[in-house]
């Protein structure tokens, strides 16, 4: 008898949002890191440094801007850090779009 090979299911790394506090695969969250140039965006999610998790909404940025953000990356916010947060926050959508439901049958 030959033993059926086991599937295995692939880890998704977990992250929670500082706005809200959902948690979610990595992947669907913005990744905002503390660099030694200053706190930025990164798109990529690899950048070296302290990093924080933010949706892709604005309501969860401006709630996370009022002290989250800063208190989850462990400093303060400078004002040029806050402008380029705030300017990348307005090309955000006000809400999510809705995710595509699976029709009745």
């Amino acid at each position: 008898m030959t033993a059926k090979p086991v599937k295995r299911v692939k880890h998704v790394p977990q992250r929670t949002c500082v706005g809200c506090r959902t948690v979610l695969a990595k992947r669907e969250l913005i990744r905002i890191v503390r660099t030694a140039e200053g706190v930025q965006v990164d798109p990529t999610g690899k950048l070296a440094g302290r990093g924080s998790y933010l949706h892709d909404r604005r309501a969860c940025w401006e709630r996370g801007l009022q002290g989250g953000l800063a208190h989850a990356l462990k400093t303060e916010l400078t004002p040029a850090d806050r402008e380029r947060l705030e300017a990348f926050a307005n090309t955000l959508p006000a809400e999510p779009a809705a995710p595509m439901d699976k029709p009745a049958m």
